[in-house]
This record gives structure tokens, C-alpha cells and sequence, in this order.
């Protein structure tokens, strides 16, 4: 008698019950896709470029600005900037994108400067819309417009044009930048 059985019991089991086969089972030919990270899946980009500048006439810290199409500086009214101090940074930038633009900057020592920034959409508003934040959203035929978080009446014609030409079904995030100049965001739905 043998202490050891010649194919293990679950394999016997299922022999007899008819589950197996001797047929290999089908090739699965479906992609592996992982998670970001994990199998080399890239992250969205969240620059278009990154460069490094000198700015002497900066101080130290980190500050934002957006650049309109039009080459207008537009910073936070918090900022105590003098005039032309961000000159070399968006300069350097423009070497490898054009307005309009956000962008962030970080001091690296010295008058050193890394500058980040990313293409945006600027549209040009009546002067008579009030208001910093508007979602204007289309969907089934349904319309909503929210002006600072409150429900908006009316019609905004360039941002429903924006959005339409995009797709039927879409929600438009207008920011404003100065005066009539706003960031818009178009997300289909």
C-alpha cells in the first residue's frame, strides 16, 4: 500500500464529477490594465511646461499669475509687486508657450525661480455680468446658470456658444481674471 496517492484528491473529485477536462483552458486575451503607478499607466499632465528664470527684483516665497492673450499681466491684489517684476518670468516661459496662460512660480534661491504653467481659455464677457465664479451647465435640454453659487437668470451667449460647440450636453466654469477677461472650462457631458 502507498502512502502517497497518485494525483491529489480535489483533481480525483472533479474527475469524477465530470468537471474536468483535458482541454486547456481558453487564452484571455483582454488587456491587464492597473492603476496609475502600478503598471506604468501615466499620470495626466498637470503642466504644459517648466522652466527656471532669474528675478532679481522678486522676493522669496511662491506666487501665481495668468497671462492674458493679449500679454496682460494678471496677478493677486495681495501681492505687493512692482511693476515689471514678473517680466523675466513670463519671458522665459514664452519660449516654449504662448499666451494665455497660468502660472505658478516658486522661489529657488538666490534670484532663481521655477515657473510652471498651463494652457487656459480666456473669454471676453459684457461688462455688465456681475459676479466672479459662473457654471453654466446644458444638459437634455435643461439649462442652469449659477452666478457665485446663486441660481442666474438670463442668457450668457459666448459661454452657451463655447459649450455648444463642443457638444450638445455640457457644463462651462467661467472665472473671472480682470474686468471682462474670464478663464473659462468646458467639460462635455
Amino acid at each position: 500500500m502507498s502512502w502517497f496517492r497518485k494525483e491529489p484528491l480535489h483533481v480525483r473529485l472533479a474527475r469524477e464529477a465530470g468537471l474536468q477536462t483535458d482541454e486547456p483552458p481558453p487564452h484571455d486575451a483582454t488587456p491587464r490594465w492597473g492603476e496609475v503607478g502600478i503598471h506604468g499607466v501615466a499620470r495626466p499632465r498637470r503642466w504644459d511646461t517648466v522652466v527656471t528664470a532669474q528675478a532679481p527684483q522678486l522676493g522669496l516665497g511662491e506666487l501665481e499669475f495668468v497671462t492674458l492673450p493679449d500679454g496682460t499681466l494678471v496677478v493677486d491684489d495681495d501681492l505687493d509687486l512692482e511693476p515689471g517684476s514678473l517680466d523675466p518670468l513670463a519671458a522665459a516661459l514664452e519660449q516654449t508657450i504662448s499666451p494665455p496662460y497660468r502660472a505658478e512660480a516658486a522661489w529657488r534661491g538666490g534670484s532663481s525661480w521655477g515657473v510652471a504653467a498651463r494652457r487656459i481659455e480666456v473669454a471676453e464677457l459684457p461688462p455688465d455680468v456681475t459676479g466672479d465664479e459662473i457654471v453654466l451647465s446644458v444638459a437634455g435640454g435643461e439649462r442652469s446658470l449659477t452666478i457665485d453659487g446663486k441660481e442666474g437668470w438670463g442668457r450668457l451667449p459666448t459661454l452657451e456658444r463655447l459649450g455648444a460647440a463642443r457638444g450638445e450636453s455640457f457644463v462651462v466654469r467661467a472665472q473671472r481674471l480682470a474686468e471682462q477677461a474670464w478663464e473659462v472650462e468646458v467639460t462635455l457631458l
